[in-house]
Formats: structure tokens, sequence, C-alpha cells
């Protein structure tokens, strides 16, 4: 895991990078982020509530 500065999304909140992927979420809650952990580090399956869609 690294530690980063602003990710550029701050307005929306501390936003997750799960990496290689490149998949960003945003949790809202510490429950948040144990979905994220279990589903998607562990179980490979995105949270796809807490994904971001980025415009790119």
């Amino acid at each position: 895991m690294a530690m980063t500065g602003c990710l550029g999304f701050c307005s929306a909140g501390p936003p997750m990078v799960v990496s290689p992927e490149d998949i960003w979420c945003r949790p809202e809650t510490p429950a948040d982020i144990d979905e994220i952990v279990d589903s998607h580090l562990r179980g490979d399956v995105p949270v796809e509530r807490l994904v971001m869609v980025l415009a790119r």
C-alpha cells in the first residue's frame, strides 16, 4: 500500500483507488471500506455502488 496526497477528486470526498485495475471507489463509511476489501480485494468483485465513473 502506498500513501498519496490528493488524487485530483478531493471535492468528492476521500477516494480509494484499487490497483493495478485503477478502479476508483468512494467509500462513505467504515463499513464501505470493509465491503471493498472483502468483495473487491479478496473476491475480485468490485462494489459497483461505490465505483466512481471518471470522465476521460
